[in-house]
């Protein structure tokens, strides 16, 4: 607490006896001036500096406890987040065993097949022509493959590379003109998309080396990789080839 300086009168006698100074009457008194601090009594008011310091302090509290807010918020929602995620993650995995139960319980496909794209794909290693060919397939309630779009052509281009014994090891699929000759018709009786072909180069060219009417049907395969997709080509319907069948995947309850 501040101290207040007061002043006061004290009177003093002075001292009888020797007469050679000249000195006050012994009977005059003689007054000093005397100082002498005093503190400051409560409730008096406090100094500007004080003050001041008093609110820089209140400010620095108050930014120190909201950063130490702050910081609990932020830690809070980090974890709240990192929670989040984990159940996410657990509950992804839980529909992914769930998935896999369900295709055990009830396969897309039968033995033999394998799925892609809502459809499952026999191919075969008998070599047949290619109307006992797709005999074969309708026997197992499928049909020669029609290829759709060029996501299809490839799933098909590249599993065939790794099931070629040989470059003329090829498959036939349900592609064919035996009806009218240069109109090329899938075996369901559409007709074949121009913008969505892939014969190989120089293909399709009709010869007639093995059979006197021609190449009517259509065979693919290219052992190395196709460059472009391209790995149709036509061929007589007479000789004997692998096949790939097709047909919709099964339907579970």
């Amino acid at each position: 607490m501040a101290e207040a300086e007061v002043l006061h009168n004290i009177k003093f006698k002075g001292a009888r006896g020797n007469t050679d100074v000249a000195t006050p009457s012994a009977d005059e008194p003689t007054y000093c001036n005397v100082h002498y601090s005093k503190a400051q009594r409560p409730g008096s008011k406090q100094p500007a500096a004080s003050n001041r310091r008093s609110g820089v302090t209140s400010e620095r509290v108050a930014l120190l406890v909201l950063s130490v807010l702050l910081a609990a918020a932020v830690t809070a929602l980090g974890v709240t987040l990192y929670e989040n995620t984990q159940t996410m993650k657990s509950l992804q995995k839980l529909q992914d065993e769930a998935k896999n139960l369900t295709d055990e319980a009830c396969p897309r496909c039968e033995d033999g097949w394998e799925p892609h794209g809502g459809k499952c794909y026999f191919f075969s290693s008998v070599t047949l022509t290619w109307n006992q060919s797709r005999t074969e397939c309708t026997s197992m309630r499928g049909d020669l493959v029609v290829i759709n779009n060029k996501e299809e052509q490839e799933f098909l281009e590249c599993r065939l590379r790794g099931k070629m014994d040989n470059p003329e090891d090829k498959f036939w699929i349900g592609l064919t003109d035996s009806k009218n000759e240069g109109e090329w018709l899938w075996v369901d009786d559409t007709r074949l998309d121009p913008s969505l072909t892939f014969w190989r180069h120089r293909e399709p060219d009709n010869k007639i080396w093995d059979n006197p009417d021609g190449e009517d049907c259509v065979r693919m395969g290219v052992k190395n990789r196709a460059k472009d997709l391209k790995s149709w080509f036509d061929k007589s319907c007479e000789s004997p080839h692998k096949s790939i069948c097709e047909k919709p995947e099964k339907a579970c309850p």
